[in-house]
């Protein structure tokens, strides 16, 4: 009975684990229906937990991710500390989650390849979509377009915004631009304490 109620448990769990790894992807499920296949209501279904995944839907759905099967359906091990995700690809840009879990804040390190499309255009393409980010820049420079700024970021600056704000990133130099990134996909922000409580 044990057995049975895990089982439930860890398929109850994966509706919103890949409702939070689409939206911390900036995805939309049209967007996630035509690179796999599977109809625009049968993902919403899935995330909802209306459809109960199986193989067929999550094989796809690992692949347009970029990660394992066992971190979809979440039955890595949970006492090894390593952070086992793999990198993805998006607009150019590599990836590498430095987070195990889908829900809540995410950590990413990000590197933008030189001679991307818009690093010396007048106007850079922008999305907007749900969530708050936190960017500090490693190496390299930056060209962030928010809204009406245009900004370009070099090592050790920092910048946040409501996500919800078109914005749009690409490497503004001549070799490749490392950055951290952390994302709230529901709007959460990083908290920073700045001296020690008082006592």
């Amino acid at each position: 009975m044990a057995d049975d109620d895990d089982l439930a448990h860890v398929l109850t769990a994966v509706g919103p684990r890949l409702r939070a790894l689409r939206q911390s992807r900036g995805t939309t499920l049209a967007a996630l229906s035509e690179t796999t296949g599977i109809s625009l209501s049968t993902l919403s279904r899935l995330e909802s937990g209306g459809r109960r995944p199986s193989l067929e839907l999550l094989l796809p759905l690992s692949k347009a991710y970029g990660v394992p099967l066992d971190e979809l359906v979440g039955t890595q091990e949970r006492d090894d500390p390593r952070v086992r995700s793999r990198p993805f690809v998006r607009h150019g840009t590599t990836f590498y989650p430095l987070t195990r879990h889908l829900g809540g804040l995410l950590a990413y390190k990000a590197i933008v390849p030189p001679g991307l499309p818009g690093a010396r255009d007048e106007r850079l393409e922008q999305r907007s979509h749900e969530g708050y980010e936190w960017l500090y820049i490693l190496n390299g420079q930056l060209r962030l377009a928010l809204g009406d700024h245009d900004l370009t970021l070099t090592a050790g600056e920092v910048a946040e915004f409501d996500t919800r704000t078109p914005h749009g990133f690409v490497n503004a130099g001549d070799r490749p631009t490392e950055y951290l990134a952390l994302f709230g996909p529901q709007g959460e922000r990083m908290h920073v304490r700045a001296r020690p409580a008082e006592r």
